[in-house]
């Protein structure tokens, strides 16, 4: 299922309306669907580099949003749809345990899991059952989903059809890496300063 649609990510950067897509599957991306933006945004950034950090805006915004819409089913519908989600990820049984990370370590899980692999979606629903504060929540995710989209955007622009075999090889790992310094820089702001 999951090769099926990521084939049609492939096809639908290649269309005139690719820029609506990209925002869409970015929305949905952090509240529900299980195919990350870079399936879009790297054909496309490849396709036009000139416009490459407008595809990467347009995700960061889009994902934003969808981690709003997250956020919001992770407080008002966690019962119904939230919990659904969980089990569709099989993450219901590790989730009472990020409830609990939250009330120490929000803000920066929701930057390490923003800019990593982690499923977004779940850290978007956790937000909203901990009652993560929305101010903190919208401005760590702004940044993670943006150092993120603008990271692999600059890959493009700068090394083109070489960055997309790195990409897609290793998109796990690198910003595993720049989660561990992001994160690990604040850890240290935190304890030295």
């Amino acid at each position: 299922m999951i090769r099926k649609l990521y084939e049609r990510m492939m096809q639908l950067a290649a269309h005139r309306r690719a820029s609506w897509a990209l925002a869409a599957v970015s929305f949905t991306e952090s509240s529900f669907f299980p195919i990350p933006p870079d399936a879009l945004l790297i054909p496309m950034g490849l396709a036009n580099r000139e416009k490459v950090f407008r595809y990467a805006l347009i995700c960061t915004i889009a994902s934003v949003l969808g981690g709003l819409a997250g956020y919001l089913i992770g407080w008002l519908l966690y019962d119904t749809v939230g919990r659904a989600i969980l089990d569709f990820y099989g993450m219901t049984d590790k989730f009472s345990t990020f409830v609990n990370w939250y009330h120490e370590y929000g803000a920066m899980i929701v930057l390490f899991a923003g800019i990593t692999p982690f499923p977004y979606k779940v850290i978007t629903i956790a937000s909203g059952v901990a009652s993560l504060d929305l101010v903190v929540f919208t401005v760590a995710s702004i940044v993670a989903r943006g150092l993120r989209f603008y990271l692999v955007a600059a890959l493009l622009f700068w090394f083109g059809p070489t960055a997309r075999r790195i990409l897609e090889r290793y998109l796990g790992w690198i910003t595993l890496a720049a989660g561990v310094l992001l994160v690990g820089g604040f850890v240290m702001l935190r304890y030295v300063g």
